[in-house]
């Protein structure tokens, strides 16, 4: 994957991670690298209408502290050529190139609410390409209520554009006085990146991505009994874009799969909860470390 040596950092922080590109499957693919290089990086799976710039430094830095991190545009988003797909089982497919572009035969995954449907649909096809996996704020394929999405995305984006404010604090945090102050510390987490920082998700794009999310809800449920390595699942116990309960289900279809529910929090309780969970996923992420290895660090 790189010339550099194993163990090397490439970089300390997201912020400053440079923007690559990779051609694979006819794609041109966007991404950024940052952490010590390793075989097996950590590759993280964005949500609906998400680009490069709408992962949480916090989340990531952390995680890069100890491990090789790869974040990447689907096809047709940010600085990603092509078409969004309309299925999120075909946005599989093209993550499945980006990985083999890559030169990876394994992989970790950290996953976010559609970026976790489409790592299901990558471990369903491909069981054997991932070792540890992170699923939070998603659910399953065929999850009871997740085509409602819509509706409810729709929602909040029209009470954002009403009070001038960033969709997200709608979608991913709860109304409340400690859900608006998390909110507001989330979206200012994102803006840290000044220089070469990703282009917005057009409307068309962003569009087709939702319906996509739509049709996986109403689908016939995939066999996750398939995955059988290690599976993190995480959520708010308020979610509302992808109920929280669909989390248990998640828990109850993964074998050996561990879940943690954040109280007083909706889709985006792992950034409102972030001091918490991320050392949480650090070490969840680490555990196959040689134990000296995770010392020296």
């Amino acid at each position: 994957m790189s010339s550099t040596p194993a163990g090397a950092p490439i970089n300390t922080t997201y912020a400053k991670a440079p923007n690559k590109t990779l051609s694979a499957g006819g794609i041109t693919f966007a991404y950024r690298e940052l952490g010590p290089v390793e075989d097996i990086p950590v590759v993280f799976f964005v949500h609906l209408a998400g680009t490069l710039d709408n992962w949480d430094p916090r989340i990531v830095d952390a995680v890069a502290q100890r491990r090789h991190v790869i974040a990447f545009d689907q096809q047709g988003v940010g600085g990603s050529s092509g078409t969004v797909p309309k299925t999120l089982e075909q946005a599989a497919d093209d993550a499945y190139e980006f990985i083999r572009g890559l030169g990876c035969t394994k992989i970790d995954v950290f996953s976010f609410s559609m970026g976790g449907m489409i790592a299901q649909d990558l471990a369903v096809k491909h069981p054997s390409l991932i070792r540890r996996l992170v699923l939070t704020g998603t659910g399953p394929r065929g999850g009871k209520d997740m085509d409602k999405v819509i509706g409810t995305t729709y929602w909040d984006v029209f009470r954002a554009a009403v009070t001038r404010s960033d969709p997200k604090e709608f979608l991913f945090f709860n109304r409340d006085a400690e859900g608006k102050r998390a909110a507001k510390a989330f979206v200012k987490r994102l803006t840290e990146r000044t220089v070469d920082r990703d282009k917005d998700i057009r409307l068309s794009a962003f569009q087709t991505q939702l319906t996509a999310i739509a049709k996986f809800g109403r689908s016939v449920p995939s066999d996750l009994s398939v995955i059988t390595g290690p599976t993190l699942i995480a959520n708010g116990d308020n979610d509302r874009m992808v109920p929280s309960i669909l989390s248990h289900d998640l828990h109850a279809r993964i074998p050996g799969s561990e879940l943690i529910i954040y109280p007083n929090s909706g889709h985006g309780g792992i950034f409102q909860y972030w001091e918490k969970f991320a050392p949480v996923a650090v070490r969840f992420l680490t555990a196959d470390q040689p134990e000296q290895e995770q010392q020296q660090r």
